[in-house]
């Protein structure tokens, strides 16, 4: 099954250049940072492997990753006006 990638980089390809230097500088951006990648990796290995899992866990593991990819924006738009 082909899943749709929503790794930091396809999601903020013009930001990716601040990635490393935000990791650097803010232990906060690095914590959610990683947060994202794993909860991500949890979504695409749901996905890609087609796991059983109900419904609200599965929506539940969606919102937490786009409620981190939105703080990790801000952080990054911050960042990019300094």
């Amino acid at each position: 099954m082909y899943v749709e990638p929503h790794d930091l980089a396809h999601e903020f390809p013009e930001h990716v250049p601040s990635f490393d230097a935000l990791r650097a500088l803010s232990p906060r951006f690095a914590q959610l940072f990683d947060d994202y990648h794993a909860v991500n990796g949890k979504v695409v290995s749901l996905e890609e492997n087609d796991v059983p899992i109900d419904d609200l866990s599965f929506e539940s593991l969606k919102k937490e990753r786009l409620k981190l990819k939105d703080e990790i924006y801000e952080m990054l738009k911050a960042h990019a006006r300094r």
